[in-house]
């Protein structure tokens, strides 16, 4: 499947710079690009992508709010946020308005890459350092009794699932790593995302970090 790529930052220097890196996947095409987020939910209507590359500082509107607003009209549009900000607010807005994966702009080009393909494909991805410093420093406030042991009827197994799926890795990977197979990961998942009331990946990340479950 080829991943049509919309490509949404104010800088038209990024997006040229994006472009040369992106075009040449034989596996992605670059459908449109927009500098706002009024060109963005216009060019995602008129271009149909099946995936956004989504800046957060925009001159009209915060790609936060410019993600909501695509995600509640074209939900199966998905969005990665690629952007200078890294601390925890912005991260946590960006995953509640819907997008699927979260990269800094000092990201490496595969970081990058790897990010789109696994959006494209219905996962999460999280940038790695940047979830170990949100995950370390959220263990270091302090929580209640009840966050720390309130895990919601998952079974052991179920939690160690939620804890590969939240540190971004895919069914394949951690049916490697459990030695189960992916239909197995993914009956867990569904049954994880059932009992939570859960219903996007997106959340269950959210769910896995507030409770303190990732792995540090």
């Amino acid at each position: 499947m080829t991943i049509r790529l919309l490509l949404v930052d104010d800088h038209a220097v990024v997006r040229s710079g994006l472009k040369m890196l992106l075009g040449g996947q034989t596996d992605m095409e670059i459908v449109g690009e927009a500098g706002s987020a009024a060109e963005a939910l216009t060019e995602t209507e008129r271009v149909q992508p099946n995936l956004i590359l989504m800046d957060i500082g925009l001159p009209d509107k915060t790609g936060i709010e410019a993600t909501r607003e695509i995600k509640s009209k074209f939900p199966d549009v998905n969005i990665v946020a690629l952007t200078i900000h890294e601390d925890e607010e912005y991260f946590f807005q960006m995953l509640d308005a819907g997008a699927s994966g979260y990269v800094p702009k000092r990201a490496a080009p595969e970081e990058l890459i790897t990010a789109i393909k696994a959006a494209a494909n219905g996962e999460v991805y999280l940038y790695p350092s940047l979830a170990k410093l949100l995950v370390r420093d959220f263990l270091n406030v302090e929580r209640t009794a009840d966050e720390k042991v309130n895990l919601d009827g998952l079974t052991d197994r179920e939690r160690e699932v939620l804890t590969h799926l939240a540190e971004g890795e895919s069914n394949d990977q951690i049916a490697t790593v459990l030695v189960i197979s992916p239909k197995t990961v993914e009956r867990h998942r569904e049954n994880i995302m059932r009992k939570l009331n859960l219903h996007s990946r997106s959340e269950l990340v959210r769910y896995a970090i507030r409770k303190g479950i990732i792995k540090a």
